[in-house]
């Protein structure tokens, strides 16, 4: 491991993720490997319950962004001592705002993701597992409790979070979006890409991948599917 990435999502990790990829620090773990592979979601709800494999679940990755990883940035940095430190920022109320728009809107609120997620919920019992040990985590950190959380707490708690990494480790890099592959490229001794720093995933995106995966679960469950649609 040579990068644990301890930003919260929302933070252009999957940016990070393709960059480092490109820097050849990669494969780089993130949410979307998860998603990929809905049994991975048992890894982490064993790390939950106090028993991480770290070495199992990181076999193969030179580098990991976003959580679950980021969640467990201390313990990951005990497993892999030498591995560089990152942390993603960016202005507190942006965060807020789009974790309201994406993440947070996968486990209240009104909306069709929110919908067709708990409609996937009650067919698909990994993607049931997925959310309860994603649920279970968000309320341990005190970022995103169950019972839901406002923007002003979203944006207080990001503050907190990130000035607790800050103090936890003393040679962490602090990076948001504009920095670009400055930082990155000077904290792991390699030289800089002469192409432009790989921008995506915005908050759209988001709720896309989840609306279009949940559509196609459910469809999927139907003894004769009816081509539902996101409209």
């Amino acid at each position: 491991m040579r990068l644990i990435g301890a930003g919260l999502p929302r933070t252009a990790t999957l940016s990070q993720k393709l960059a480092l990829e490109m820097l050849g620090v990669g494969p780089c773990y993130h949410m979307v490997d998860v998603l990929g592979d809905l049994d991975r979601a048992q890894d982490w709800a064993a790390a939950l319950a106090g028993a991480p494999r770290w070495q199992e679940i990181f076999a193969g990755y030179d580098s990991t962004v976003d959580w679950p990883g980021s969640y467990y940035y201390r313990e990951l940095r005990e497993a892999f001592p030498e591995a560089k430190l990152l942390l993603s920022v960016r202005s507190p109320e942006s965060w807020a705002r789009s974790m309201t728009e994406t993440i947070a809107g996968l486990f209240y609120g009104d909306s069709l993701m929110r919908d067709l997620s708990s409609a996937r919920a009650r067919v698909d019992p990994a993607w049931r597992s997925y959310l309860e040990m994603m649920a279970e985590m968000w309320d341990r950190s005190g970022l995103l409790p169950r019972g839901g959380a406002d923007e002003a707490h979203l944006a207080s708690a990001f503050e907190r979070y990130n000035a607790q990494v800050q103090d936890d480790f003393d040679d962490v890099v602090v990076w948001s979006p504009a920095d670009g592959w400055e930082p990155i490229c000077e904290l792991l001794e390699l030289p800089v890409p002469d192409v432009p720093f790989p921008r995506v995933n915005d908050s759209a995106t988001f709720a896309e991948r989840i609306v279009d995966s949940s559509l196609a679960v459910l469809n999927a469950s139907r003894a004769e599917p009816v081509g539902l649609t996101a409209e």
